[in-house]
């Protein structure tokens, strides 16, 4: 697959790495801290048992919702935050060398055999991490398989190399148990007729919950590569692969940091009778923040949808400068069939509305929703184009494209 890059006239392969023009060697830093000091920050927050030695910690850049602890036999990898709501819930992993000893661990830590060699995961966003750390040949399953755009696992689906299964509130434990997998990659969101990890752990499945979605950084979900390739070990890899991605994030945001005109942004649509906006702690927020828009619902203390009533919505949006992901819409006659009274929003008459729907695969699954949580970096220069398009000139839209006036 090939990416094209800011400011580039030809496309890059990113296979085993990612590679940036005029990319400048990554520069790596030991950060020592103190084993009391590990000892004590993580008893005190919760990620790991009093009573348990902590190891050495593994420096996150973003990610808040797991922790990666190297010990002298294994390696502790938790994660917390796994759903809203979610309280002092915390899943830990011993990542224990095949052959090795299990060391004495502390009750609830689920133990996985490192490296991985059979991998099933229960939904497409983990197929950017397949792709960028060359998974393909341990991919035995995909749930939600339909939905997936990449290109090598659906050519492994076609095969039967990879195996369609069922996901989540609907998942067949025999179809699960038939793959064999070392590792099962699933989400949660604290509901026992929705998630599957409770029914697989019960049948001795691996498998270990993940809370990407929960970050409220974009490069905080972006950073949960390296969580995928600590059971791999390909720890190194996905670090660098990570660091390009948050390196050019960055610089992205540079360009917008002093702006002092910024123009409003509405995000999201109404569905039944209700518009979920996000909340000011939102990775969202924090996109058109980054992007330099300034969001219209920043104030809403929440990193999740916060439902709006209607007529506040319209109130606010009317002068909106800007309107991105409006739902399902594919045009401005979608959104004014919606609700008339659309039509008299600023950034409808100016033009100004966006969707990140450019990329939608033949299954109908939203290349944003799987490649795109891996690549926060072209997302966030979709956005600066449509906000200040004089800091990109020619840019080519990755997954944002502006809705015509009908299809």
């Amino acid at each position: 697959m090939y990416y094209r890059l800011l400011g580039d006239k030809q496309p890059y392969q990113f296979n085993r790495w990612i590679h940036f023009k005029n990319s400048k060697p990554l520069i790596k830093r030991r950060v020592k801290i103190t084993v009391s000091r590990i000892l004590g920050l993580f008893v005190l927050s919760g990620w790991i048992p009093s009573g348990q030695a902590a190891g050495e910690s593994v420096n996150l850049r973003y990610a808040k919702n797991f922790s990666i602890e190297e010990f002298a036999s294994h390696r502790i990898v938790a994660v917390r935050n796994p759903w809203r709501n979610s309280g002092d819930t915390l899943f830990q992993f011993a990542l224990v060398p095949k052959g090795a000893t299990v060391p004495a661990l502390e009750k609830n830590v689920r133990v996985i055999k490192t490296p991985v060699e059979r991998l099933a995961v229960l939904g497409t966003v983990y197929l950017a991490h397949v792709e960028a750390l060359d998974l393909y040949r341990s991919l035995v399953g995909v749930a939600h398989a339909k939905y997936a755009n990449d290109r090598k696992t659906l050519q492994q689906l076609k095969s039967g190399y990879t195996k369609s299964i069922p996901g989540e509130s609907s998942i067949d434990i025999e179809a699960t148990l038939s793959l064999q997998a070392d590792l099962i990659l699933a989400s949660a969101v604290g509901d026992p007729q929705h998630d599957a990890h409770p029914l697989l752990e019960r049948t001795g499945q691996p498998v270990a919950v993940t809370a990407g979605y929960m970050e409220t950084h974009p490069l905080g979900r972006a950073e949960w590569i390296r969580f995928t390739a600590a059971f791999f070990g390909k720890d190194e890899l996905a670090k660098e692969v990570f660091d390009e991605i948050a390196d050019r994030y960055e610089k992205l945001t540079a360009l917008t940091r002093s702006i002092e005109s910024r123009p409003t942004v509405l995000a999201n649509a109404p569905f039944a009778g209700i518009w979920h906006v996000p909340g000011g702690n939102s990775f969202t927020a924090q996109a058109i923040d980054d992007a330099g828009g300034e969001y219209l619902f920043s104030s809403l203390e929440s990193s999740g949808g916060v439902p709006v009533d209607l007529e506040k919505v319209f109130y606010e949006a009317i002068d909106a400068d800007f309107w991105i992901h409006p739902g399902q819409a594919r045009s401005l006659a979608d959104l004014e069939s919606m609700d008339a009274r659309f039509a008299r929003f600023k950034a409808f008459l100016n033009g100004n509305v966006f969707n990140n729907s450019k990329l939608i695969g033949p299954g109908g699954g939203n290349e944003v929703w799987e490649r795109g949580v891996l690549r926060p970096d072209e997302s966030l220069a979709d956005l600066i184009a449509i906000f200040h398009p004089e800091f990109l000139g020619e840019h080519e839209f990755t997954y944002y494209e502006k809705l015509p006036r009908s299809r």
